[in-house]
């Protein structure tokens, strides 16, 4: 059988998904298109002048990486120009980005992580770019306003993620269905290798900073002695694998099973917060995972329905097997 690109595959499969329009294949070819340029460049990041900081801080009072950086600038340029968006929002951006009057526009929305993990680039560890895919609620013709982007996940047309490793893959769910594409550096295309991904119902990984265990609240600290107990549902130790990369330890877990846990701690005096934020990292893989057949939440509630109230907004995150991310869930329903 001749191997099957991402947009075949959108096509094949457009009857099951009303919503794979011309302007949303032409959106996706789009984020394939700067998945390739940043593709590159990362490959070649320790050969050219692009690793560093920029000596700017982002909205999150991070220092901008110039890797990061070049990847915003690759994104936001490819897209403005598709006609088929009337907003984006940046990671490394404070405000929505607005498509200049120069450019056609259409009636989605393009929320992404540029490059997840690129502290990491130096040590070559795997990296990667999130996006997620809204439509817009108010009509067409007016000026987009913050409610059209502040939309709870079980909204999204279609959310995933490209990760930058040994090979290049995307990862993506347009609501039926999570499926793999890797890159094919020969012929320049993504080919579906990993169809209709399933997490399996029970995994064997835990992925957590373990460092932060004594700004825990009690019910993450049951749930991580849990996985590293042998008096759990696997009747041994799960095994603990944190890369430190977002995207690569959520990949590796949904092909294999497990969970990732990033937990709210009390850091900061006086404030327990997340550090992940919703609609740039939590939703669009909390949409991936439930198309695969995981769970995601922040302890207490489904991800996907948590309604945002600020671009930027952080949350705790469980994210994969089903019945590990159930447990997570019963600690904090029977912990005080």
């Amino acid at each position: 059988m001749p191997p099957v690109t991402v947009i075949e595959h959108l096509l094949l499969h457009q009857t099951e998904l009303p919503m794979a329009t011309g302007r949303f294949t032409r959106l996706l070819n789009e984020l394939i298109l700067s998945a390739k340029i940043i593709s590159r460049e990362v490959n070649k990041a320790g050969l050219v002048d692009i690793l560093g900081f920029t000596g700017e801080v982002n909205v999150q009072g991070e220092a901008v990486l110039k890797l990061d950086e070049f990847a915003n600038r690759v994104l936001i340029h490819r897209l403005e120009r598709a006609g088929v968006l009337c907003a984006m929002a940046s990671e490394e951006n404070a405000d929505l980005i607005e498509i200049p009057s120069a450019f056609p526009a259409g009636d989605y929305i393009l929320i992404f992580d540029p490059l997840d993990g690129s502290s990491n680039v130096e040590g070559n560890v795997s990296i990667g770019t999130i996006f997620s895919i809204h439509r817009r609620k108010s009509p067409e013709g007016k000026n987009v306003i913050l409610d059209d982007v502040l939309q709870i996940g079980a909204n999204q047309v279609a959310a995933g993620y490209f990760v930058y490793g040994s090979s290049t893959m995307m990862v993506y769910t347009a609501g039926r269905g999570a499926h793999g594409f890797t890159l094919d550096p020969s012929v320049g295309e993504f080919l579906l290798s990993h169809p209709d991904i399933k997490i399996p119902e029970l995994g064997k990984i835990y992925s957590v900073n373990e460092s932060y265990w004594n700004y825990w609240d009690e019910p993450t600290r049951k749930t991580v002695s849990y996985f590293k107990s042998p008096n759990n549902e696997r009747g041994q130790p799960y095994n603990s694998r944190y890369i430190g990369s977002l995207v690569a330890d959520f990949h590796r877990n949904l092909l294999t099973g497990g969970i990732f846990m990033y937990p709210a701690d009390s850091r900061e005096p006086k404030k327990i917060r997340g550090k992940l934020r919703l609609m740039y990292e939590a939703a669009p893989l909390a949409m991936i995972i439930e198309a695969a057949g995981g769970m995601a939440t922040d302890g207490k509630m489904r991800i996907l329905d948590i309604e945002p109230q600020e671009l930027h907004q952080r949350v705790p995150l469980y994210i994969g097997s089903k019945k590990d991310v159930q447990k997570v869930i019963e600690f904090y329903q029977t912990t005080s």
